[in-house]
């Protein structure tokens, strides 16, 4: 009977640790994860900008970029 409660203690506690092993690495990835996508938010709607600005006022550099970058 002790061993019994003892062995459900154990892998309880073995339970817990690898719980929080596991979210305390994926914390710290999707911390990551947000933190660069944070920063490529801002980059993106620059490069938008200055495409569209490209778009209306050289619209043939624009067009030049599309096929370079575009693929089909």
């Amino acid at each position: 009977m002790f061993r019994t409660i003892f062995m459900i203690g154990l892998i309880a506690f073995a339970g817990l640790f690898l719980l929080r092993l596991t979210f305390g690495i994926l914390g710290n990835l999707f911390g990551v994860f947000f933190w660069l996508l944070g920063m490529a938010v801002p980059v993106l709607i620059l490069g938008l900008v200055i495409y569209a600005f490209m778009k209306i006022f050289m619209p043939d550099t624009a067009k030049e970029l599309r096929d370079k970058f575009g693929g089909n």
